[in-house]
């Protein structure tokens, strides 16, 4: 096609463009966006007056005001544009039905975005951590139906599936990065059903510890007890062995002592038995168990059993409340004159050894 039969079919569009315009749809179009105009600049005036006097300022504020006065004007353009009998398309949709879309859409956005910021402006600080993943899902959730609804209200849907399935990428996306994304998101789904863990439990999986610091709908963050963070696909966390350290209130913890074996195990055990009575860490039930695990190579092993917090036997607290309990015993076996031993070994020959001393003379 050359310039000038370029030329002559754009001023045929756009005299067609034009053909359905009339004064009267002229005069309802202005009169539709004039009337809208003073709506929209009443309705944002009241509003910031409102959110002066009201105790609601999540919902009432500039920027609800402002979003208002916005759509206000969006939703008089698209009658406005049916007033002119405009019908030209964009990509083979009428712009009316194009407009009313993003409209639908867009109020959904704002709808959801205010629900997931007052659902956690109204939680209190303990259940800040559970209500924040509730709120992210409801978000994404609610943003994801609409859009879909969009494409089905702009009767794009069928046309996009089409296309993407006669270009064979629905295969090739899924087989690659969406798969992953959408294991990722099912597993994140599951996972806050589950609820193996939640923001701030320690816990354990694989080989390494660490604090739960954000769970998100693709992945969750962990903090280790060197400070280094990790971040885990949900799919692979969903499907791995995780030990939350302190879904309960207390733990067990497991301490073994060695004492010479020429020593009285039963006195050992009961001197071990008063200073765990006597410690503010150990609960009293379950009751501490105190008994002979082992007759080993230099030392005869007594192990003890105590329950404590949870929160005092995890990362640095470990450290410290196993520190202090080991202190205490070690104090109260030298009380008791108890010998803990180290490692030794008894020799024997098959005859009898003799000693030289230098100087001696044989014999």
């Amino acid at each position: 096609m050359n310039a000038t039969n370029t030329t002559a079919a754009v001023s045929a569009w756009d005299r067609s463009l034009f053909l359905n315009i009339t004064p009267k749809g002229i005069a309802e179009a202005v009169a539709i966006m004039a009337a809208a105009y003073i709506f929209a600049r009443f309705l944002k005036y009241y509003i910031l007056k409102l959110s002066r006097e009201t105790n609601y300022v999540w919902i009432f504020n500039e920027d609800t005001a402002g979003t208002l006065y916005n759509m206000t004007i969006f939703v008089a353009l698209v009658y406005a544009v049916k007033a002119l009998g405009l019908s030209f398309e964009v990509g083979g949709v009428e712009i009316s039905t194009l407009l009313t879309a993003l409209l639908v859409f867009y109020f959904s956005y704002l709808l959801a975005k205010k629900s997931r910021d007052y659902m956690v402006m109204r939680t209190p600080p303990d259940k800040l951590p559970e209500t924040q993943i509730k709120a992210k899902l409801f978000y994404y959730t609610v943003v994801t139906i609409a859009f879909f609804i969009a494409l089905d209200i702009a009767g794009l849907s069928g046309r996009l599936s089409t296309v993407i399935a006669a270009a064979g990428i629905t295969g090739i996306v899924l087989g690659f990065s969406a798969q992953t994304v959408i294991a990722n998101f099912i597993s994140g789904v599951f996972m806050y059903f589950d609820k193996p863990l939640k923001i701030g439990d320690a816990v354990r999986i694989g080989d390494f510890e660490g604090i739960v610091t954000d769970i998100r709908i693709l992945s969750t963050r962990i903090r280790r007890w060197d400070g280094t963070l990790v971040r885990i696909p949900n799919e692979k966390l969903f499907n791995s062995e995780i030990v939350n350290l302190q879904k309960y209130p207390a733990r067990r913890a497991e301490i073994t002592v060695g004492i010479a074996y020429k020593e009285d195990a039963q006195r050992a055990i009961d001197a071990i038995m008063k200073v765990l009575d006597e410690e503010p860490i150990v609960l009293a039930e379950p009751d501490p168990r105190v008994y002979v695990s082992e007759l080993a190579d230099s030392s005869v092993n007594i192990t003890i059993w105590a329950w404590v917090p949870s929160t005092l036997w995890v990362g640095q607290n470990l450290l410290r409340s196993k520190y202090h309990l080991l202190q205490r015993i070690k104090e109260a076996l030298d009380r008791e004159g108890i010998e803990i031993p180290f490692p030794q070994r008894v020799n024997w020959f098959a005859e009898p050894l003799r000693i030289k001393i230098e100087g001696e003379r044989e014999s």
